[in-house]
């Protein structure tokens, strides 16, 4: 260990704290200022995108429904999750600046699981939406009411807070007494707690439950959900059945864009040998690319979505058009 690195670090009576980390992230890779660039492009659609989602559902009362609720939860989850991510993974490489103050590493590491479980179980919430929809279409309105999608959300929003805080919380119990350098792109949990040089036994215990919490339970859920549709869609006409799986399109591509790459990636992470920089690049796109495309998704596969944004801009057409008449006259 460097001077430097000697002198940054914190000593107390219980354990040894280090005043920063530093983020190897991606090394060696030809090119890589072009991957910046289209991370760079890729925030700045995510945050145009979803800031359009959430102004159209805010702005028609005709999607203050529960359904768009849920949407509208995603969308502002999305929009977090990506700001939360992608603007300091630039700083961090692009600059250059890869040394992070441990607190700021504690905080970085909370929002990110902190957004990115919220986006997994508000897809179960949209499950469950589709499920009541298509199951039990006579008691929908009784059973999808706002109050009840509002104590869903709220009650995702409290448990997938505390359960992150407490496994970012159990980071700061521990001693770094050894090397600094987090191997990712981020303060990832399980990189930053390995480095810890006591017993990390409590830690791991943690990361194995936020693996279920965030990867196996959501997925189950909404397969058991998508078996129960399966099966009342085998009991109606076909007509209706093509109406009733036509509503399920825009959920089932949301649920395979954030589930499949996840579940691949740390599939072959842990059955087969990948390079650092491949599981990198396949991390970063794991995060990004389902916020980039959620809004996408839902603002041209939802009808409803589709003619709240034809009467915008035909409102726009006929302000403008009204507007220049008055500048003519």
């Amino acid at each position: 260990m460097g001077s430097e690195e000697k002198a940054a670090i914190i000593f107390n009576a219980t354990f040894v704290r280090p005043a920063k980390f530093y983020l190897s992230g991606f090394s060696n890779i030809p090119h890589v200022k072009y991957y910046y660039v289209f991370l760079c492009f890729v925030y700045i659609m995510t945050v145009v995108g979803n800031c359009f989602l959430l102004s159209v559902i805010y702005m028609f009362k005709t999607l203050h429904t529960p359904k768009y609720m849920i949407v509208f939860n995603l969308a502002l989850t999305d929009l977090c999750g990506s700001t939360t991510l992608i603007p300091k993974v630039l700083d961090t490489f692009l600059f250059d600046r890869r040394y992070i103050v441990y607190e700021a590493c504690l905080s970085y590491m909370f929002f990110v699981f902190f957004f990115t479980s919220m986006q997994s179980w508000t897809l179960v919430t949209m499950a469950y939406d589709r499920f009541i929809a298509i199951c039990f279409p006579l008691r929908y309105h009784s059973i999808v009411t706002k109050p009840a999608i509002a104590a869903m959300l709220l009650f995702s929003w409290i448990f997938l807070l505390s359960a992150i805080a407490f496994m970012v919380g159990l980071i700061d119990r521990l001693s770094f007494c050894g090397s600094v350098v987090v191997k990712s792109f981020y303060c990832d949990h399980g990189p930053v707690f390995r480095l810890a040089c006591n017993d990390v036994t409590l830690n791991y215990i943690m990361a194995v439950f936020l693996v279920v919490i965030l990867i196996c339970v959501p997925p189950i859920l909404i397969a058991l959900t998508y078996v129960s549709i399966s099966i009342a869609l085998s009991r109606i006409t076909s007509a209706e059945r093509l109406k009733a799986m036509k509503t399920c399109t825009s959920h089932l591509m949301l649920v395979a864009i954030f589930f499949l790459p996840i579940l691949g990636t740390n599939t072959a992470a842990n059955f087969s040998y990948i390079h650092p920089n491949a599981r990198m690049i396949n991390s970063t796109l794991t995060h990004i690319i389902p916020a980039l495309l959620n809004p996408i998704i839902y603002s041209l596969k939802t009808e409803e979505v589709l003619n709240s944004i034809r009467k915008l801009c035909k409102k726009n057409r006929l302000s403008n058009t009204t507007l220049s008449k008055k500048m003519t006259s």
